[in-house]
């Protein structure tokens, strides 16, 4: 499933090649995927098309494009926004209309003509677990910005108000995170997994920010100090940044970015997928670990046996 680095990936090719242009023309290819649009498929053609994408923003794992419509003054804040579930293989495609049409594409938008710019949108979806949906936009709850974005607002979809803010967010709080993990009972990668407490962590991050700061993934979250938070926020900041700057994580052809090229940081994973191998770290400081696969929440996590200790009170 896409995480944050993908959805940030995706996210900033929207705001370069759609963000300013007006959809002309919206076509649902398979109803499933605008089921989250409550009123319908012919209700979301109507309230698309005619509309300008005025920017794309992105909170946690959540995507969304800000919507002025046909009527509406120039300056005003925009009331809805065309929310995109990515789910486990949805994507946002840019394509010229002659190109041939995807196997999988659920819906395609027509936009205004831009100089040099592919004039569709498509969304494609093999697995049909994500999906498209016009929403309102509320205020935030603390009167910053939705999410990352080029021209930041205090607004937010209503279906995503409930998410914490992610550990890129220029208004991510590291005291206050570390006081909520000081207050749970509950093992440090569940609490990365809960979007509502951090988003946009899923499963191979958090066993490479684990990693990276030398904890093992049923630590206690009520023993965590306080260095230790500030270690784990680092080492979650810098997986995710160098996530960003290759692309994101790809291991099949259903993660790419708009452009369809898929991301790389995958080959430089030192945790996730590396089960029997030796851990990077501790041969370069001349001691044996081994990256181990344990279940996890019906999943996997990776951790090396030297590096990142079961620790006492473990909680699974």
């Amino acid at each position: 499933m896409p995480e944050l680095p993908e959805v940030e990936v995706v996210r900033r090719g929207l705001a370069s090649w759609v963000a300013g242009r007006t959809v002309e023309d919206a076509q649902v290819l398979d109803p499933r995927s605008v089921r989250r649009h409550a009123l319908g498929p012919e209700d979301f053609r109507g309230q698309l098309e005619g509309a300008t994408v005025l920017d794309a923003v992105r909170r946690g794992k959540y995507l969304w494009l800000p919507l002025a419509g046909p009527a509406d003054p120039p300056d005003a804040a925009p009331h809805t926004a065309l929310l995109a579930h990515l789910g486990m293989s949805g994507q946002l495609l840019v394509e010229d209309p002659g190109q041939p049409l995807e196997k999988h594409l659920k819906v395609r938008l027509s936009l205004s003509e831009a100089p040099g710019m592919p004039g569709e949108l498509r969304f494609v979806d093999q697995r049909i677990f994500g999906g498209l949906a016009v929403v309102p936009l509320v205020p935030t709850h603390d009167g910053g910005a939705g999410g990352r974005s080029e021209s930041p607002r205090p607004l937010i979809p209503a279906e995503a108000a409930h998410i914490g803010r992610d550990p890129l967010d220029p208004l991510f709080d590291p005291a206050a995170f570390h006081a909520s993990l000081r207050s749970r009972r509950t093992g440090i990668k569940r609490a990365l997994l809960d979007q509502r407490l951090v988003s946009g962590i899923g499963n191979i991050y958090a066993d490479e920010a684990l990693w990276g700061a030398r904890l093992h993934y049923a630590r206690p979250t009520d023993t965590l100090r306080r260095s230790e938070t500030a270690r784990l926020v680092e080492a979650v900041r810098a997986v995710m940044e160098r996530a960003l700057a290759a692309g994101g994580t790809s291991f099949d052809s259903l993660y790419v970015n708009v452009n369809g090229a898929s991301g790389y940081f995958s080959r430089s994973l030192d945790a996730y997928g590396r089960s029997g191998r030796p851990c990077r770290r501790c041969a370069a400081e001349g001691d044996v670990g081994v990256v181990v696969r344990e279940p996890f929440m019906g999943r996997s996590s990776y951790r090396c046996t030297r590096c990142q200790p079961v620790p006492r009170n473990a909680r699974w």
